[in-house]
């Protein structure tokens, strides 16, 4: 077991940029279907870096849209959150959350954070469709491989400093929902909250993720005006 575990942090130090790879060990070494690697809050934004299913990237994206589930109370706490039992108990520490997992057949997710020294930036999220347990031992070792993944995280984005990211190739890329929120903007001629309040708004009544919702408007798909005082879809 402890040579497996060290082969596996092995893997996560020697990843390559971007940091698919990451979600692979995870997913190699837990028992959980799927793995997403964010970085959340106001250092480094919102941003989903990798992903291993479009499933993972959607449930990350959840969270971002909704403000709560295990990966902000991981970053926030600086610890692990362990939910197995994400209908029952996790129900009543992430309602919105919780149910927005009903259709996704999710039963177990798990949390580590993301941060060096004080300074906490992300999360990586952990999801099981059956319903499974992380022992001790596993969470020591999932913690520790999220250290390694933290200084990764925190290399990549000093290094980007100063440079315009090239992410137009990224499906998780939250730059959509800024782009879309400045067309929004235009449109209707409100401020950039407001705007992108409209876009919150319509993608909670639709029951959609923003990133779809800002997909439709950037293509043109989706447009709003203003009729008698009321905000209107178009389409």
């Amino acid at each position: 077991m402890a040579d497996f575990f060290a082969a596996a942090l092995g893997e996560v130090d020697r990843a390559p940029d971007p940091p698919r790879a990451f979600c692979e060990v995870f997913r190699n070494v837990f028992p959980v279907s799927g793995a997403a690697v964010s970085t959340l809050g106001e250092v480094m934004g919102s941003e989903t870096l990798a992903a291993s299913s479009t499933q993972a990237a959607r449930l990350d994206e959840l969270q971002f849209d909704l403000g709560e589930g295990p990966c902000w109370d991981a970053m926030t706490t600086g610890k692990p959150v362990l939910q197995p039992d994400i209908a029952g108990s996790g129900r009543t520490r992430w309602p919105s959350f919780s149910d927005s997992l009903a259709s996704e057949g999710v039963s177990s997710v798990f949390a580590f954070p993301l941060g060096v020294g004080p300074l906490r930036f992300g999360a990586i999220d952990l999801y099981s469709i059956d319903r499974v347990l992380l022992d001790d031992t596993q969470t020591r070792h999932a913690t520790a491989m999220a250290d390694v993944v933290s200084r990764h995280v925190l290399r990549r984005a000093i290094a980007s400093v100063g440079i315009e990211p090239d992410d137009s190739g990224s499906a998780f890329s939250r730059r959509l929902v800024h782009q879309a929120t400045g067309m929004v903007l235009a449109q209707i001629n409100v401020s950039a909250d407001d705007a992108l309040l409209v876009i919150e708004g319509h993608a909670f009544a639709a029951g959609r993720p923003m990133m779809e919702v800002a997909q439709e408007i950037i293509g043109g798909r989706l447009r709003f005006s203003r009729r008698a005082g009321r905000i209107e879809v178009d389409r």
